[in-house]
């Protein structure tokens, strides 16, 4: 039985380790820095006590975890040439990558549904997104997510694994991991594509529903500099929708022949880092409020005392 497996990783890279290292460092520095601060924010300041931002700081939360499930090691696989995780290792890594990507994509499309409520029926808004619903959502979207990828873990732990222990990848993917296994996996990697669809097809449907909706209600707004500033906000979070979606089925619902190829792994690692480092970014810069709080806490460290 197969107690470990290899991670190969990027075989490339050998070469450029260090700057490689780096580089996956710094990116990780300023996810953890910036989710960091969102969280804390929403937490402290009470301006941010509302759907939308208590929506941002669970997103931030599974974002950060996110990454940590996969970059630390990846960062440890690349400077070292040891490149081998444990089974166990392998099973939970596996399990909190999903469970977290699940996640992400039920808090995207709630994120998208409270836009679109906000936008689109305004004077409802704190009717239908009432604290409790709001938090009835997020509690479903975490606890949903754990259940649906908690079956298919029961079960990838049960296959056999007893021969190839190598894993083309730079983590335990369930798609790499189902090829080493000694018996046909054939169910489990229906059930387990099925479930991303499910997940995957679903979040998109609903978050695509909610900016058309959004973008037709925009362009009825009179006022030109109004339609800009909301087609300048919508215009971001569609960006990093369309970044989370199109790695998504390009990494589980397009051939499988793709699989083992260099260009999956970086679309792969693109997700890996993509929107949890996005989310600061698009949901900070562009957002009155967030650098309004962003702003105030500077001036009270006396980084920017007024003169």
């Amino acid at each position: 039985m197969v107690k470990e497996f290899i991670l190969l990783g990027f075989p490339g890279i050998q070469k450029f380790k260090v700057p490689v290292f780096l580089i996956i460092g710094v990116i990780y520095i300023l996810i953890l820095s910036g989710n960091v601060l969102i969280i804390f924010f929403v937490w402290k300041d009470y301006r941010l006590h509302t759907p939308m931002y208590w929506l941002l700081g669970n997103l931030s939360f599974s974002g950060l975890c996110f990454t940590t499930v996969i970059i630390p090691q990846m960062m440890f696989n690349i400077i070292t040439e040891r490149k081998v995780i444990s089974f166990m290792g392998c099973m939970v890594q596996r399990f909190f990558y999903f469970f977290l990507g699940t996640a992400d994509y039920i808090l995207v499309a709630i994120m998208a549904f409270d836009r679109y409520v906000a936008i689109c029926n305004p004077l409802r808004y704190s009717v239908i997104m009432s604290g409790w619903f709001t938090f009835q959502l997020v509690a479903g979207s975490w606890t949903g997510a754990f259940f649906l990828v908690l079956s298919s873990s029961i079960f990838l732990y049960l296959i056999p694994f007893c021969g190839p222990n190598v894993i083309n990848h730079f983590f335990c993917d369930i798609i790499s991991v189902l090829r080493l296994a000694c018996k046909d996996p054939t169910t489990l990697e229906w059930l387990s594509y099925a479930s991303i669809a499910l997940v995957v097809l679903s979040s998109l449907l609903l978050t695509s529903l909610s900016y058309i909706y959004i973008i037709a209600t925009i362009l009825h707004i009179p006022s030109s500099a109004g339609r800009q500033k909301a087609f300048s906000t919508c215009g971001a979070h569609i960006t990093l929708a369309v970044t989370f979606y199109g790695c998504s089925i390009f990494m589980y619902l397009l051939p499988e022949k793709i699989h083992s190829s260099g260009f999956y792994r970086g679309v792969a690692l693109l997700h890996t880092v993509g929107t949890p480092l996005l989310n600061p970014f698009i949901y900070t810069l562009r957002n009155e409020k967030m650098q309004e709080v962003f702003k105030d806490a500077l001036k009270r460290m006396d980084i920017l005392a007024p003169k």
